[in-house]
């Protein structure tokens, strides 16, 4: 265990507590803390499934018991994501096209970030459903996408939700969540059956996200985090997916 093992560690679980508190797994952050640090590209599609499955099993947990979640609307959009991202993560994704894929994906989600610093926390009163084949196919480019690039794809379904009403706020962290976890299980599977090396450190930071997770979950369910902390974790998106893309 290095000195840098141990400052990733606490990215790491400083990711957990922001991401975990709006129903994220915390992927893009931990892709962007390992990317500042120069993780091999091999190493962090696995590594930032493995702690998604922690975070996303505990925010499902708690936003599930605070009646912050709706499986009925999830289940055609997970039916088309789970073997889309099986797919993705059995798919060996040279470095030169991994970095820039996933520096496009980090400066994605700072954006999102900054769109939904100031958004209400009101239960939308014109949230309804989406059409069948739109959950499906959402879905499916949304799993293909979250297994490809190492995510779980809560940071593109959120904001689709919101933006289409298909879901009121309150419970667009719930699906989110639920979304990741089963994302990031069936990714990390099908990693299984690629180059995908997992680091030594891995299990120091597992708690990290852990405790993380904790954290940021009890915060999630009772307020939404000040958009100062949002506007700041878009900011290292930004350098750290610049960083990908033009290194």
């Amino acid at each position: 265990m290095t000195a840098e093992d141990l400052l990733l560690g606490l990215l790491i679980f400083a990711a957990s507590i922001l991401y975990s508190s709006v129903g994220h797994a915390g992927a893009s952050g931990y892709l962007a803390a390992m990317a500042l640090f120069g993780l091999a590209p091999e190493a962090m599609r696995p590594t930032a499934l493995g702690l998604n499955i922690i975070v996303a099993s505990i925010a499902v947990f708690r936003y599930s018991r605070a009646g912050q979640n709706d499986l009925k609307l999830l289940l055609p959009f997970a039916a088309a994501s789970i073997p889309a991202a099986f797919i993705g993560g059995s798919i060996d994704i040279p470095p030169a096209y991994y970095r820039p894929l996933v520096g496009i994906v980090l400066i994605f989600s700072a954006i999102q970030f900054v769109r939904t610093a100031r958004q209400a926390v009101a239960v939308d009163a014109t949230a309804h459903r989406p059409p069948l084949p739109a959950s499906i196919a959402a879905g499916g480019a949304l799993g293909l996408l979250a297994g490809l690039t190492g995510t779980g794809g809560g940071i593109f379904l959120s904001p689709l939700l919101l933006f289409m009403r298909w879901a009121p706020t309150r419970h667009a962290s719930g699906i989110a969540a639920t979304f990741i976890l089963l994302n990031s299980i069936s990714g990390l599977a099908g990693t299984s059956f690629s180059t995908a090396v997992l680091p030594a450190a891995l299990p120091i930071w597992g708690v990290a996200v852990l405790g993380g997770g904790l954290i940021g979950t009890q915060l999630g369910t009772r307020m939404l985090p000040v958009p100062g902390i949002r506007y700041a974790l878009a900011a290292v998106l930004v350098v750290a997916g610049a960083k990908m893309i033009f290194t």
